[in-house]
């Protein structure tokens, strides 16, 4: 009964472009801490073996104190690694797994087909297969049926399951369903699965362990537990540093400012958090450079959207018989008739900066 971790997708070297320069230093700098914990996650669960499903690496471009930094890591997990490289860092001539003398207990798959690699002390057998390029549209796993001889088959690929035509390493649920592994370790998906079975073989994506844009919400992190015969049992542990939240801030009866700081999470001095505002909002609708000026000290790295609808009020003097009148008659018309919200968010702008300039104000 090995016990695991299961761990995908770190993309190492990731350019974190949706930051600022200097937040996209420093979270590159914090992602190499990753394996850092990852290493002490190993240690402290007495893992017996680590799948690796791919994607440890952004691109061929690493920095060489990120190898250095993982090749450290995966030799203080004390067990046997095992990786398979994925689409982000193929194994090829120039890949970042040809640049280090990996240590003794890391295992890197190298081939498009599958190979095994025996684990005897623990009863087990890992079967992994590498890409070899930025793609991969054969099916690794076509015609798989691994013995039945009474050892734990475990399988460690970075693969697709959305679909047979993919490009990234197409896996079906009915060849998993006839492949006859105990677990497969799955990498490609940045959401996590929770563990899935078809047949009697379980399987699951663990999602990246750090999420580094809007793409990747919430808690992030990696798998644990335990693999037998009999099934697997694997909980999902928290792993990231940092979190990405997409958040609602109602303006409704309430300043810009208070439904904004109701709505930040308790962690947002450690998270990235994107804020849509919406509901009613008076006048020149949200200051947005202002809030963000405001809450700088509050929030890791903070975006404003306004998505909010001119108040009622707005239109009391659309019937006047004035400019003014007259421009907010015809905007209201357009605003009632707009079939997407698309629209009516461009009607709204256009309501603002209208009576901005009409009244003489900076329209900013």
């Amino acid at each position: 009964m090995p016990k695991i971790i299961h761990a995908a997708d770190l993309h190492l070297d990731s350019a974190f472009g949706g930051l600022g320069p200097e937040k996209a230093r420093e979270r590159r700098r914090e992602s190499r801490d990753l394996v850092d914990r990852l290493a002490e996650l190993a240690v402290r669960e007495g893992a017996e073996t680590v799948l690796l499903s791919g994607d440890l690496f952004d691109g061929e471009r690493v920095y060489p104190e990120t190898l250095e930094r993982l090749r450290s890591a995966l030799a203080r997990m004390a067990c046997p690694v095992l990786i398979a490289p994925g689409n982000h860092d193929p194994f090829t001539p120039r890949s970042p797994y040809q640049r280090l003398v990996w240590p003794e207990n890391v295992h890197i798959f190298r081939h498009e087909q599958l190979r095994a690699v025996a684990l005897p002390d623990l009863g087990c057998v890992v079967h992994g297969a590498a890409f070899v390029g930025p793609d991969r549209t054969s099916q690794v796993l076509s015609n798989v049926v691994l013995p039945p001889d009474g050892l734990v088959h475990l399988l460690c690929l970075h693969g697709d399951v959305s679909g047979p035509d993919s490009r990234y390493g197409p896996v079906t649920r009915e060849q998993i369903g006839l492949c006859g592994a105990d677990y497969l370790a799955l990498g490609h998906v940045h959401q996590a699965s929770g563990l899935q079975r078809q047949g009697r073989t379980w399987w699951a994506y663990p999602g990246c362990p750090e999420g580094r844009g809007f793409d990747e919400l919430g808690e992030k992190g990696v798998l644990v537990g335990t693999v037998d015969k009999d099934g697997a049992d694997l909980r999902f542990v928290p792993l990231c540093l940092r979190r990405y939240h997409i958040l609602q801030a109602d303006v409704t009866d309430t300043t810009p400012a208070e439904a904004l700081a109701a709505c930040l999470p308790e962690t947002a001095g450690l998270d990235v958090c994107r804020v849509i505002f919406t509901g009613e909002a008076e006048g020149q609708g949200v200051d947005l450079p202002a809030l963000e000026s405001a809450f700088r000290d509050r929030v890791y790295a903070l975006e404003l959207r306004d998505q909010t609808r001119p108040a009622q009020s707005i239109w009391a003097r659309a019937g006047e018989d004035s400019l003014r009148g007259l421009f907010l008659g015809e905007l209201r018309r357009r605003y009632e008739d707009a079939s997407t919200e698309e629209e009516r968010q461009q009607i709204t702008q256009a309501v603002r900066f209208g009576l901005a300039a009409l009244e003489g104000r900076d329209i900013g």
